[in-house]
């Protein structure tokens, strides 16, 4: 699993693993300044807003003809977010310039001038949006193989099957990192989505530290980074992972893809390749122990599936039987009845019953051994849940 992990770090960290390789300067860094921002913030919210103001202004107006223009050129051309990509870059450079020289911003702070920034580029790619991301048939392609690759993994991978140390598993951090990941498709802007995958970069980062801290280890890096947001990723399964990231790297402004931020958009890049070309040496499992664990993955995705897609009535349907069994008057019509009271024909029914339960119970039972699910924890979850 490491060796796989080094090769590909090696790919894509060349230039990150010197500065970050073996230390927690990232989170040290990270905690030593405000949190990180959310998309949804109010702060993010009144920048965003205060930009909008300034351009409505009737000396802004020149700037805002030049955005209309832009936007305007791009739109007889057959969509690519590659040459979109090029051309919007070019242009966040061009209104850097025009911002710097002009009137509104003639004494403005580095920092107003780079909020003026952040609200071109989430103003242009908004509008943008519809037609660079997941665009093309190769994204959707990339995309549907991504998600149903991680579906598949999430039925049987482990933390112990990407080497992640005992006193690295952390339930409660795990699920807070997956539902920050998650959030990365609710947002237009490249920014916003990037702070998403910094704010789940930044939650295993702190467990990290903290762990280090707290048992007197020594420091992590990205030998134990890495795995960690690979198993995250995979719990998550974020939708349309392969677009969101091509939607960032293309168009978040280049200037702000530096120092961390690179570094953690590198790692779920990675992350990303790893789960897509995922084997069973990777996994620290033997070839064949991984196909049949696939194998098993898609029959019961399929048994779901079918199960979804039944007809009301089918033994595969719960809902369809649930309605049949109240359409019937009771769902259990026996269930406080005497024995001697049974009629021969209560008798019979009853016996019919049993059978349709002995059958489905039967066939459940089989998917759930090949599914590599322990019956009796399966019998010990529903009579909790009851």
């Amino acid at each position: 699993m490491k060796h796989k992990l080094l090769t590909v770090r090696l790919v894509f960290f060349h230039r990150c693993l010197p500065v970050f390789g073996k230390s927690l300067s990232l989170s040290l860094s990270l905690r030593g300044r405000a949190a990180m921002e959310s998309p949804s913030s109010a702060a993010s919210r009144v920048d965003f807003y205060g930009f909008l103001d300034r351009m409505r202004r009737p000396a802004a107006a020149g700037l805002f003809r030049s955005i209309k223009s832009f936007l305007a050129s791009l739109s007889p051309d057959e969509p690519s977010a590659e040459d979109d990509g090029a051309r919007v870059q070019a242009f966040y450079a061009a209104m850097e310039a025009a911002f710097r020289e002009h009137p509104l911003w003639a004494s403005a702070t580095h920092q107003e001038i780079d909020h003026a920034l952040e609200g071109i580029e989430k103003y242009i790619m908004t509008k943008l949006f519809d037609r660079n991301f997941a665009a093309s048939a190769e994204d959707a392609a990339a995309n549907a193989e991504a998600s149903e690759r991680i579906g598949l993994l999430q039925r049987f991978v482990r933390p112990q099957h990407l080497d992640i140390p005992k006193v690295l598993h952390n339930e409660a951090s795990w699920l807070l990192a997956v539902k920050e990941l998650q959030k990365i498709n609710s947002f237009k802007s490249p920014r916003d989505k990037l702070l998403c995958v910094m704010s789940c970069c930044q939650v295993i980062n702190n467990l990290l530290l903290n762990v280090s801290m707290s048992n007197d280890r020594t420091p992590s890096g990205a030998d134990e980074f890495l795995p960690i947001l690979i198993y995250i990723t995979i719990k998550a399964n974020p939708p349309h992972l392969h677009s969101n990231l091509k939607f960032v790297q293309l168009f978040r402004r280049e200037t702000k893809l530096v120092s961390e931020v690179e570094y953690y958009l590198t790692n779920l890049i990675s992350a990303k390749m790893f789960i897509v070309n995922v084997d069973g040496r990777s996994l620290s499992m033997e070839e064949n122990e991984f196909q049949m664990h696939m194998e098993t993955a898609k029959l019961g995705t399929q048994i779901c599936a079918a199960s979804l897609s039944s007809p009301q009535g089918s033994a595969t349907s719960t809902r369809g039987l649930q309605k049949q069994t109240d359409t019937e008057g009771s769902r259990f019509p026996f269930m406080d009845s005497e024995t001697e009271s049974l009629t021969a024909a209560e008798v019979k029914q009853l016996h019919g019953l049993y059978r349709q339960v002995v059958t489905r119970y039967t066939s459940l039972s089989k998917a759930l051994r090949k599914l590599s699910i322990d019956e009796d924890q399966l019998l010990a979850s529903v009579d909790a849940d009851s």
